[in-house]
Formats: C-alpha cells, sequence, structure tokens
C-alpha cells in the first residue's frame, strides 16, 4: 500500500503511515450439525463479526512520506490517542480510502470498530520509531424488547425478542478544492441546509467552524435524510 493511495483513519485520526498490510476477517457462526444417518448439514446463520488486524508505524520525526492533518505529531499522541479508544466504552468509525496512483478512486471501508487490542513494538533497528499491531472487531446496535404481562391472573403472555441490527450506513466523501459543506450537503440530499447534519457527524474533524473545511478530508456523510 502506498501514502498516496491509501488513508487509514481510526475515529477521525489519520494514520500518518499508511500500513503495508490490512486483514479484514469476516466471521460466521454457522453451525454443522451430525443426523442420525451419520450425514452432515449445515445451519447457515447471520454473518458474525469482521475482524480487522493492522499494523502502523509512528514516526519520532518528521518523515517527507509521513502526513498529519493538523502538522507533525510524534508517537506520544497517537499512542495516547489509541489508548483513548480502548477505554472509553464506546464504538468508533474505521475508514479506509483507496485511490488509484493517477487520482480514481476503488472503494471504501467504513465500519463501526472498537479497539480490542493493540501492541507496541520497539525495535533499535527502526530507531526512535515504534511500530504498533491494533486489533479492531466490528460494534453492532442491540437492544431489548419490552416484556407483556396479563394482568387478569388467568392468563400471561411473555414476548421477548433480542434485536441486533447494523448501525444505519453511512457514505464517505473526500473534500475538493472549492467545496464547502451547503454545496456538499445539496449533492448528497437535495438540500443545502442540512449541512449541519454533516458538520456534526464530523465536528472532531472539522472544528469549530463549519467553514472551513479542506481539501484531502475525508467527511463522514450519514443517510438516515436521504429521501426526506
Amino acid at each position: 500500500m502506498t501514502q498516496n493511495g491509501y488513508d487509514f483513519y481510526l475515529d477521525g485520526c489519520l494514520l500518518p503511515v499508511t500500513p503495508q498490510k490490512l486483514e479484514m476477517k469476516i466471521n460466521n457462526v454457522n453451525k454443522t450439525i451430525t443426523l442420525i444417518n451419520g450425514g452432515e448439514v449445515n445451519i447457515l446463520k447471520t454473518a458474525g463479526l469482521t475482524d480487522v488486524e493492522l499494523e502502523c508505524m509512528l514516526p519520532q520525526v518528521p518523515y517527507p512520506f509521513a502526513v498529519y492533518q493538523d502538522g507533525f505529531r510524534d508517537a506520544h499522541f497517537f499512542l495516547d490517542y489509541f489508548e483513548a479508544l480502548k477505554t472509553c466504552k464506546r464504538p468508533f468509525r474505521f475508514i479506509v480510502c483507496r485511490r488509484m496512483p493517477q487520482g480514481g478512486s476503488l472503494y471504501d471501508t467504513n465500519m463501526r470498530m472498537s479497539m480490542e487490542d493493540y501492541k507496541i513494538t520497539e525495535d533499535a533497528k527502526e530507531g526512535f520509531d515504534v511500530k504498533v499491531k491494533i486489533k479492531l472487531k466490528q460494534w453492532r446496535d442491540y437492544g431489548t424488547k419490552t416484556a407483556s404481562i396479563a394482568a387478569d391472573g388467568t392468563e400471561a403472555s411473555i414476548e421477548t425478542q433480542r434485536e441486533t441490527d447494523n448501525a444505519p450506513t453511512a457514505q464517505t466523501y473526500e473534500v475538493r478544492k472549492g467545496d464547502c459543506l451547503w454545496n456538499i450537503a445539496k449533492k448528497f440530499y437535495g438540500n443545502g441546509s442540512q449541512y449541519t447534519v454533516i458538520y456534526h457527524a464530523n465536528k472532531e474533524l472539522i472544528g469549530g467552524s463549519p467553514n472551513l473545511i479542506y481539501p484531502g478530508q475525508v467527511l463522514i456523510i450519514p443517510d438516515v435524510l436521504k429521501g426526506t
């Protein structure tokens, strides 16, 4: 993977050096059972959670091939960031933007994940730089329906159902020269006044002013208002 072709974001934070390898394991929870006649059948179930593994380099000095959103940050900044993701007890967006060397886009990855664990390696061969191996797991929303019980004493029925659904999907959009949130909202929602939806979804990346967006930033475009 080359730095000018792939961008990795963890909760809106751009990794300064593109990982050399990304592994995504799409798990399943299918169950194979043995029948009374000795044959086997496979019970197909909803796909399991996806596991993601990557290893990133965190420079201690500003290299020309490293990219930063707000100027050079040393390894300590990113290690603190990873620790916050590990301990905050909330999911975050994992985004990978892929582009051809000539500028054409490939496909993007945009998933809600949890930080399962990360391993820090300091190797004399790497000088003062740090390598971190990160393991992420897909996050899905879940909830419980309420139970109803008859009050007359003659009948009682309890019906509970566990709900496990993916979070509402979202697209990503890479800011280009001349863009503003109003025009981006008009492009996706047909109504520029909905720019606040995009702003609040990307406030940590954009900062305090919705007027200050820059080419190369990757915005999350919530789709909950599409068609309204």
